[in-house]
């Protein structure tokens, strides 16, 4: 039995050109690529997913600077900079209000103001109709820190 040479004219013989394109390869490598972006992919979303729903009647939040009643560690109450006395301050912060019911008032609370006091400007303001109340606190890592005396002992 005879073998063909290899220097045999091209279409004859053992090695002949293929025009044809291996797809084999391709997809395997495609597979596996496949494969690391699914095992990847869950690990780069850094939030819940969800479709907000559309509402027509949406209306912006109101821009307008919000009432700001302070309480001090003495237990008196400011409206803004101003000194209120304790009696007057819910008129006082419905004047500032005006009409407009979607303001909101933040109410500041000394870290030593007595946490009564705080409950109790609240309640005043809830009861005379003003429901939109905030409380402020400090941010992370923004408030003085003091350090704690220990009490001495007689």
């Amino acid at each position: 039995m005879a073998f063909p040479s290899r220097k045999s004219p091209a279409g004859e013989g053992l090695y002949q050109q293929q025009a044809d394109i291996n797809v084999t390869p391709l997809v395997d490598v495609m597979l596996v690529l496949l494969i690391i972006f699914m095992v990847t992919a869950p690990l780069l979303a850094t939030g819940v997913k969800v479709e907000l729903p559309q509402a027509k009647a949406a209306q912006p939040l109101n821009p307008k600077e919000p009432v700001v009643v302070t309480v001090g560690k003495d237990g008196k109450v400011s409206l803004g900079p101003d000194e209120v006395p304790a009696d007057l301050f819910v008129d006082a912060v419905k004047n500032k209000l005006g009409e407009d019911s979607t303001r909101v008032v933040h109410l500041r609370g000394d870290k030593e103001a007595s946490f009564g006091d705080v409950v109790a400007i609240m309640d005043r303001l809830a009861t005379n109709g003003i429901t939109h109340i905030a409380i402020v606190t400090a941010p992370n890592g923004k408030e003085k820190t003091s350090q704690i005396k220990p009490e001495s002992k007689p």
